[in-house]
């Protein structure tokens, strides 16, 4: 009976295969703090979770234009599930200490978790757009061509709104047609097809079942927003973030943007 192949001259290996060579040389502390490897891993960790759940969104978002709703759901039951791992890193980041944070703080400079471009992408690709949020990324041509890009092509809520169209539901033309690359903003029509769906689920099942898997993902999105805001808290404060955004008001502010604003508000009028 053979045992595991254990030759990989030409071949290639486990290492080759992820590139972990570059992946676990990428981690360069700047200062001889202890817990500034545990902040690093987190961010990078973060920014490949956000890496999938846009290729995820983004597959989805596609095959609701098609009206293919079983194979979106897969993806978007996959980015909710995203959304619980990055919930649970701030579990981990947690366990540093104002002591530890402050101890290689200003190595930081003037970066922050503000200036994730995928962050943005990712807020975008669920509606909430807004043109400021460029600025940031004007060093980078290549990066704020993806931006550009993605602010001015419909959200996931968007093409999920034209279906409704699509299947007879009563969506103002103002909806379907609206410009894209503003945020959305709730609209009376919406809401009524909404109320369709949700009193006649047998006739509307997939629908239905769209709306479902849409709370779904704002719901776990907002639970990560709220425990970003509690461990930045329980680490620094009241503070200025380190790239000049107030900090802990700036993310309370930020819970309160609803990307599916009508599937919340239906539930009042059932």
């Amino acid at each position: 009976m053979s045992g595991p192949h254990t030759d990989f001259k030409g071949e290639m290996s486990y290492g080759d295969y992820l590139a972990l060579d570059r992946l676990l040389d990428a981690q360069l502390t700047r200062s001889a703090s202890h817990d500034e490897l545990l902040f690093i891993i987190i961010h990078q960790a973060s920014e490949l979770w956000l890496k999938l759940a846009l290729h995820e969104l983004g597959a989805a978002t596609e095959l609701v234009k098609k009206d293919e709703l079983s194979p979106a759901f897969k993806m978007t039951s996959r980015a909710t599930r995203i959304f619980a791992q990055l919930i649970q890193s701030w579990d981990v980041l947690s366990t540093m200490t104002p002591a530890d944070y402050l101890s290689f703080r200003e190595s930081l400079g003037k970066s922050s978790g503000f200036q994730s471009y995928q962050y943005r992408l990712l807020e975008f690709a669920l509606g909430n757009k807004d043109r400021s949020l460029l600025a940031p990324h004007r060093h980078r041509p290549e990066i704020l061509a993806r931006l550009e890009d993605a602010l001015a092509r419909p959200s996931l809520y968007d093409e999920s709104l034209r279906l409704l169209a699509r299947r007879g539901l009563p969506v103002a033309p103002a909806v379907i047609e609206r410009e894209f690359s503003e945020s959305y903003r709730p609209h009376d029509s919406v809401r009524a097809a909404w109320v369709s769906v949700y009193r006649d689920p047998t006739r509307y099942w997939d629908l239905y079942e769209l709306a479902e898997e849409l709370l779904d993902i704002e719901d776990s999105f907002q639970q990560w927003r709220f425990r970003h805001m509690t461990t930045v808290k329980r680490v620094i404060g009241f503070r200025a973030g380190t790239g000049g955004t107030p900090g802990v008001p700036y993310l309370r502010q930020r819970l309160d943007h609803v990307f599916f604003p009508e599937l919340w508000e239906v539930r009042t009028s059932l």
